[in-house]
């Protein structure tokens, strides 16, 4: 059982030997930088040093070193047979037949059912898109854009124009930005490239963002949901402090970079910061919008506007309404939920603790882009989002056959779980703070 690490030199890449029989207890010893493995359907690989080639980023895969990932590795990627063959050379062994398939005691019947279900959406379709839906869905974004630029071209640019303009280029961003996740998670062309490509194009020219930052921080989200050190989105710079976990231990340390227990309440400001980092005023300003330009065509030869005020100012406006929606968002499925550091929960029991849903309807699924089925995003992430409703209710009877939480909240009641939640994790650090 111990005989594949006497053969095998974890530093040398592995060589593609494959002849290595493993214990957990060997496996999760190669769980640091420079030296880690990781277990895909039983196979054992040395990663150490392809870590830094992986196209989706060196974190993200090192996330799982030492641990199994088969359902992570099957989330991610559309085509796994042809990804096996780069994973070929790094194949050191497999798990001894005695080793359970999962390590740290993970549920077996869990994840075996999981994987049945995976197999059973993806023999429904539920992992092909509909050209329509998408057809249709950029065509509304388009005709948001072409309403707001007919506004100013026709009645100038007065305040009533200005800020009707604001609210239908705000609404279109918002929609434009829910359009580059579904391309960033590859759910909607057959072929990878493609999706890569429209990528590109969305969230660079619409959003004035960097698809290659976006693929660093989200796919490190989904591999660890609310997983202190390794998800990117609870990484608060020290702005807030979220969870059961991290307020006390920030209050024993007495650590107070700003008065948490009033966070609940500057968390409202929170969108000039999403303006800031997110999206960038200096890559806003440079990239070339519709928005800006018609702005310019218009109304710069009758001096109506400064030549260089104007686009900066009409940007910022919708850019600061876009952000208060892409926050609330995005954060009222993950901010209520238990955050914590690493406890090696299976792929199931992971997402459901970090995620929830919202009520389903036609207009929660518009203004959340689907995101209102985020327990079935985060479990299929390259599923088609039109498809969520269809695996929901299958999802939902398999947390009820083992005990797991599926929650489902309404519209309000999530955007108020994000205020309330951080007014707990508020008072729980200021009772840290005076007392221990």
């Amino acid at each position: 059982m111990g005989r594949g690490s006497q053969q095998t030199d974890p530093a040398s890449g592995g060589a593609g030997q494959g002849a290595g029989v493993f214990t957990w207890e060997e496996v999760q010893k190669h769980s640091h930088k420079g030296d880690q493995w990781l277990v895909i359907d039983r196979k054992v690989y040395n990663i150490s040093q392809w870590v830094k080639r992986h196209p989706g980023g060196l974190r993200v895969i090192s996330h799982y070193a030492g641990e199994d990932a088969t359902d992570a590795f099957r989330a991610f990627h559309p085509q796994p047979a042809y990804v096996r063959k780069f994973l070929k050379p790094l194949l050191i062994g497999e798990l001894a037949a005695s080793e359970p398939c999962q390590d740290h005691q993970k549920s077996e019947t869990v994840i075996q059912d999981f994987r049945a279900l995976h197999d059973q959406v993806e023999k429904m379709g539920l992992f092909r898109s509909s050209p329509l839906f998408f057809c249709m869905y950029l065509g509304h974004i388009i005709l948001l854009e072409a309403l707001a630029l007919l506004l100013l071209w026709n009645f100038g640019a007065g305040w009533v124009t200005f800020f009707a303009c604001s609210v239908l280029l705000a609404t279109s961003q918002a929609q434009a930005g829910w359009l580059q996740h579904d391309f960033g998670h590859l759910s909607v062309f057959r072929n990878s490239f493609w999706d890569h490509l429209v990528h590109q194009f969305v969230i660079g020219h619409l959003k004035g963002a960097s698809a290659n930052w976006w693929n660093h921080r989200h796919f490190q989200h989904h591999a660890k949901p609310n997983v202190f050190q390794k998800d990117p989105d609870v990484n608060m710079i020290n702005a807030f402090v979220v969870g059961e976990v991290q307020p006390v231990e920030y209050g024993i340390k007495k650590l107070k970079y700003l008065p948490y227990n009033h966070q609940h309440k500057y968390f409202f400001l929170s969108t000039i910061q999403v303006l800031f980092s997110v999206f960038p005023l200096w890559r806003i300003y440079v990239s070339v919008h519709s928005s800006c330009l018609i702005i310019w065509v218009r109304f710069v030869p009758r001096r109506q506007i400064n030549v260089s005020a104007a686009p900066f100012l009409i940007v910022c406006v919708f850019r600061f309404m876009e952000s208060h929606w892409f926050v609330w968002v995005t954060q009222m499925s993950h901010i209520p939920m238990n955050i914590d550091y690493e406890k090696h929960d299976d792929w199931l029991t992971m997402q459901l603790k970090a995620t929830c849903n919202i009520e389903a309807s036609a207009f929660n699924d518009w203004f959340s882009g689907h995101l209102n089925f985020q327990i079935e995003h985060h479990l299929f992430p390259m599923m088609p989002r039109h498809n969520y409703r269809h695996a929901a209710p299958l999802v939902e009877a398999l947390c009820k056959k083992h005990g797991l939480p599926y929650t489902v909240k309404p519209l309000w009641t999530a955007f108020s779980d994000i205020v309330s939640s951080l007014q707990k994790s508020g008072e729980m650090w200021l009772d840290a703070y005076l007392h221990k």
